[in-house]
C-alpha cells in the first residue's frame, strides 16, 4: 500500500530517527499518524500506539482502521508506558509534551533503559536532557527543527549505563551542532535573560549560547 500520510516537519523528523524493521511505540500518539506512515512505509514491522486520553486514541484507532492495519498497530490506553508491554516494542517515541512530563514516564518505565528513546519536548526539553544525562543515557542526534513559525527540540538517546555530568550548559544545549537556526537560540537567550531577572543564574549558557551565534 502506498503511504498517503504527509507528515509535519516535525513528525517527519521524529519518525526518522526510528530505527529501520523495529517496533515502536507512540507514547501520547494522538492521531497515530507517525506509527501509521511508518508501517506504510515497510519502516518498521509494527507499533503500539499509546494515550492517556480516550478521544486521541479513538482517532487513532479509526486512522488504523482506514488504513487497515489493525495487525500491525495495537492501540493501548495508557498513562505513560504504564500499559505497554516492555517485551513488544524496540523504540519508544515520546512526542508532543512537556520536558517534565516525559521524564516523569521515563522515570516510571521499568524497561527505559534497553529501549532506544525519541524525544520531541514541547517544552523544556533541558529537563529531558538533565533526566537522560543522570541516568546514564548519551544522546546522539539532537537537532532544532523549524516548522512554520515554531522551532521544536527533537533528540534520540540510548542507555550506556554512564551517568555524566548535567550542568546547565549541558542540558539547554544538549548535544546540538548545529546552531543555524538563529531565531531558535534568539528566543532561548530571551527566556534565559527573563529567568535571570528572577534570580536564577544562566550566565554560562547565556554567554556559551553568544558564542555560537
Amino acid at each position: 500500500m502506498s503511504n498517503p500520510i504527509k507528515l509535519s516537519a516535525r513528525l517527519a523528523a521524529c519518525a526518522a530517527l526510528v530505527r529501520n524493521g523495529k517496533r515502536l511505540a507512540d507514547v501520547g500518539c494522538d492521531h497515530g499518524y507517525v506509527p501509521a506512515s511508518l508501517v506504510l512505509d515497510g519502516r518498521i514491522t509494527s507499533a503500539v500506539a499509546s494515550d492517556i486520553n480516550a478521544a486521541p486514541l479513538e482517532s487513532c484507532r479509526r486512522l488504523v482502521r482506514d488504513y487497515g492495519l489493525d495487525d500491525k498497530i495495537t492501540c493501548v490506553l495508557s498513562d505513560g508506558l504504564q500499559n505497554v508491554d516492555g517485551d513488544c516494542v524496540d523504540d519508544i517515541l515520546l512526542a508532543g509534551m512537556g520536558g517534565e512530563l516525559i521524564a516523569d514516564i521515563l522515570q516510571n518505565c521499568p524497561f527505559a533503559s534497553e529501549k532506544h528513546i525519541i524525544i520531541n519536548a514541547m517544552t523544556h526539553p533541558e529537563i529531558a536532557r538533565r533526566w537522560l544525562y543522570e541516568h546514564g543515557f548519551e544522546i546522539a542526534n539532537d537537532i532544532i527543527v523549524p516548522e512554520g513559525r515554531h522551532h521544536y527540540s527533537v533528540l534520540d538517546a540510548h542507555y550506556t549505563g554512564v551517568v555524566t555530568g548535567a550542568d546547565d550548559v549541558r542540558c539547554f544545549l544538549g548535544e546540538i551542532s548545529d546552531f543555524s537556526d538563529r531565531e531558535f537560540f534568539i528566543h532561548l537567550l530571551n527566556y534565559l535573560h527573563n529567568k535571570q531577572k528572577g534570580g536564577e543564574d544562566y550566565t554560562a549558557v547565556i554567554a556559551e549560547i553568544e558564542k555560537r551565534l
